[in-house]
């Protein structure tokens, strides 16, 4: 009965071991929007065969030209790729885990949850595909994607104001009240009256007249005997 029972945890144990493997992944900076974050994977050994590379694709909002890398185990390289990037050389040694960390230039504003899906690749060619997206208040999966939880980060939106609209000059109108003369705005002179234009035929007559009496007068003066 005790070698049965001891087979049978045995065999317990065995089963539980994919499923208790993991890919992990923390931040030194767990808020929303936050610059230069040092993000840490660790992808546990599942496969004796040793682990010879890990591919990751980035969350939205994320994009290959904004990761960097700053630490991946000995010989390993980094190389960005359409969705994300690889880090990977040489297998390890059997049952030794991996441990990469790479920077992000700016985390995604407004996203509190970040999943990273990640495929790890053994030397045997065994790949565990640890990419299902882990859902809030709902249990692990099977082969959970590695994730970050952030607090929110502040916000972005500008602020808005309410400015009152400017208003525009009423437009001109014939009926608009006169302008009071200025300095340098000219006063027209006072407008001739028809009256005194009326009369100029009188005026000319009078000086006929006068004209002729004079001529008159100068006639009968030369027409005159000289006195004796």
């Amino acid at each position: 009965m005790t070698t049965i029972g001891v087979l049978a945890a045995l065999g317990v144990l065995a089963a539980a071991g994919p499923a208790a493997a993991h890919v992990e992944v923390s931040a030194d900076k767990n808020r929303a929007g936050a610059t230069d974050v040092t993000l840490t994977f660790h992808g546990e050994a599942e496969n004796p065969s040793g682990i010879k590379s890990e591919r990751v694709v980035l969350p939205e909002g994320i994009t290959p030209a904004d990761v960097t890398l700053v630490k991946a185990p000995a010989g390993w390289t980094f190389q960005a790729t359409a969705d994300g990037f690889t880090v990977g050389g040489k297998a390890l040694a059997s049952g030794k885990d991996a441990e990469w960390k790479v920077k992000i230039a700016k985390l995604p504003d407004g996203e509190t949850r970040l999943s990273f899906k990640t495929l790890e690749t053994y030397a045997d060619g065994e790949v565990s595909r640890w990419i299902e997206i882990q859902e809030q208040g709902k249990e692990e999966s099977d082969n959970p994607a590695p994730l970050i939880e952030l607090k929110p980060g502040p916000s972005t939106a500008p602020a808005t104001t309410s400015a009152a609209p400017s208003q525009a000059a009423p437009p001109a109108s014939a009926s608009a009240a006169p302008v009071a003369p200025t300095a340098t705005t000219p006063i027209l002179a006072e407008p001739i009256s028809d009256e005194g234009s009326s009369l100029w035929w009188l005026w000319a007559l009078i000086a006929l007249v006068v004209a002729g009496a004079g001529l008159s007068v100068a006639s009968r003066r030369r027409s005159s005997p000289p006195a004796e």
